[in-house]
């Protein structure tokens, strides 16, 4: 999810700067920015993606070469079906991580997101003039990643003058 991404990225690289220009899509997910209970390593794994392709994108401009970070919800891709590696079950954590275990149970085959749509999108975006850094893929991922931005706003609104406060003076 992580190591994988830069072992690619370092191999393409410079064969994109050879014909000086291209793209890099990073296939993260809603969890690059939204992480929830049970969740952790995956998340971090997602977030440590985005930040290196965040900073790559600006490293690799002026070669032409662009970044896409593509973050999908949950799409018709065995995401929680039998491909998933799950940690043991800890019943100290039923109340926090229990219920996502529980939606992960029932969600294969019923994801919303299709591939093929999500495919076509990518291709659509690639092909502007002017692409985003990132492409949020589906219902539950603009509204999670929106919520997220929200949340994240207001927060840093209501604890501003702590944080401004530490300057010296």
């Amino acid at each position: 999810m992580f190591f994988g991404a830069v072992a690619v990225t370092k191999a393409a690289l410079p064969v994109l700067r050879a014909r000086g220009g291209g793209a890099i899509v990073q296939v993260s997910s809603m969890g690059g920015q939204v992480s929830v209970p049970g969740y952790g390593a995956y998340c971090a794994a997602k977030f440590a993606l985005e930040g290196l392709s965040e900073a790559l994108a600006g490293e690799v401009a002026p070669f032409g070469i662009r970044v896409l970070i593509v973050e999908p919800g949950a799409f018709r891709t065995e995401f929680g079906g039998r491909r998933l590696h799950r940690s043991r079950r800890l019943d100290a954590y039923e109340t926090s991580v229990g219920p996502t275990r529980r939606a992960v149970d029932g969600m294969d085959g019923t994801q919303p997101g299709d591939p093929r749509r999500a495919a076509e999108a990518i291709v659509e975006v690639l092909g502007s003039p002017e692409p985003p850094l990132r492409l949020a893929l589906g219902d539950d991922a603009v509204d999670a990643i929106a919520a997220t931005h929200g949340q994240r706003g207001r927060e840093l609104r209501t604890w501003e003058k702590v944080s401004r406060s530490t300057g010296l003076r």
